[in-house]
């Protein structure tokens, strides 16, 4: 079982910036891709970002393309997201989650994931 803890999230002004960070139960994160969605108050849960097993390759919804990075660091289990010139419209519960996809480049569906952490609030007034 793979368990998964978001945190860094918080309340921030628009244009302000937050390192939200996900850190995995055991050393089997380096067996599965990871991803970061997204689910605004009223609103279906969206794609944010992935990356594949080894960190290689990169995904990202439009929306945030150049301004959110998402990143891992396998000795401590953990992957992060740096949200960077948040607007309002980024306000959401952030979650973490973990694919078992190994090859190809990382998932932005949700059914894909296998794995999912508790989220984390970021909230961005204007």
């Amino acid at each position: 079982q793979v368990q998964l803890v978001e945190s860094g999230g918080g309340l921030v002004q628009a244009g302000g910036s937050l390192r939200l960070s996900c850190a995995a139960s055991q050393r089997t994160f380096g067996n599965y891709a990871m991803g970061w969605f997204r689910q605004p108050p009223g609103k279906e849960r969206e794609f944010v970002a992935s990356i594949s097993l080894h960190g290689a390759y990169t995904n990202y919804a439009d929306s945030v393309k150049g301004r959110f990075t998402i990143s891992r660091e396998f000795a401590k289990n953990t992957v992060y997201l740096q949200v960077n010139s948040l607007r309002p419209e980024d306000t959401a519960v952030y979650y973490c989650a973990a694919s078992i996809r190994w090859a190809g480049i990382p998932p932005s569906q949700s059914r894909e994931y296998a794995y999912w952490g508790q989220g984390t609030q970021v909230t961005v007034s204007s």
